[in-house]
């Protein structure tokens, strides 16, 4: 019999419990206001906005204030100095109708530079933590596909959650930055769990006879990572956001068997389905 799966995790202290399975918007997917709401109802509650009007933004603005409550709203941040990035935050609380936004990200920081930049005098991160003193932020983080950098900015302790890539076919998180993570105490949030879709997709070096494991499975693959807090699913409307949602029905645990499959997989694909870092 296969393990129970923890489906409930805490980022910090003062935030609700969320789902491990989180929910985010990009701009090559649509969801509708009713879709988020579905999830929402389902238990979904870490909920990533894309920063540009959609589903997600008109749900939250549509939220009551019980819903809001145990609700964890993240979204992406791009500036990199303080007046731009002031300008960017006040922009998005309007557009959602809140007084905060409970996890904000710098967007793909991918060299040193840009870290050394935001955190500079003037820098974002001087503007952010002012306002996560003053309750408009409460976690402050990066997005990055960077692992050594992610790493040592996850060591540095000025940020309170990190989003990196972890996928079956793209493991390395798991050696190069999630013992770091582990050891000062700070969560992670994986994205890319699909891979941009190439794990539902065939190689050329598959067994006679073999069928791609269905969506759910991968993100069971992620959500097995003790160090992943939450995996952010992406689903491009109700079909897709439903067929995501049965993982919410059975939060089972894979077996070794299942889980060395879905790794045999992702090898083929990380082979084949192109170059990523």
């Amino acid at each position: 019999m296969s393990e129970t799966l923890s489906a409930m995790t805490q980022l910090a202290d003062g935030l609700p419990s969320v789902c491990r399975l989180g929910l985010a918007t990009r701009g090559n997917t649509r969801l509708e206001a009713r879709d988020v709401h579905h999830a929402v109802d389902r238990g979904i509650n870490y909920l990533n906005w894309c920063t540009h009007e959609d589903g997600l933004s008109e749900a939250v603005r549509d939220f009551d204030g019980a819903t809001r409550d145990r609700v964890v709203l993240a979204s992406q941040i791009y500036a990199h100095n303080a007046r731009e990035a002031q300008l960017e935050l006040e922009g998005y609380l309007r557009a959602l109708n809140t007084d905060c936004i409970d996890v904000v990200t710098f967007f793909y920081l991918e060299r040193r530079e840009e870290w050394n930049r935001v955190t500079a005098p003037k820098g974002a991160m001087e503007y952010l933590c002012r306002a996560r003193e003053s309750g408009k932020v409460r976690l402050l983080g990066v997005t990055s596909h960077q692992r050594d950098l992610a790493a040592e900015i996850a060591e540095s302790g000025v940020i309170d959650l990190l989003m990196v890539r972890y996928n079956a076919a793209h493991r390395g998180a798991a050696t190069d930055v999630f013992p770091t993570t582990d050891r000062v105490q700070l969560p992670v949030v994986a994205y890319t769990c699909l891979r941009w879709g190439a794990l539902l997709q065939a190689t050329p070096e598959d067994p006679v006879e073999f069928t791609p494991p269905p969506v759910p499975s991968w993100y069971r693959f992620v959500l097995a990572e003790p160090s992943v807090k939450v995996a952010i699913m992406a689903p491009n409307g109700r079909r897709e956001l439903d067929e995501n949602l049965s993982i919410v029905d059975d939060w089972r645990a894979l077996s070794s068997d299942e889980m060395d499959f879905l790794r045999a997989h992702g090898d083929r694909v990380r082979r084949h389905a192109g170059r990523f870092p």
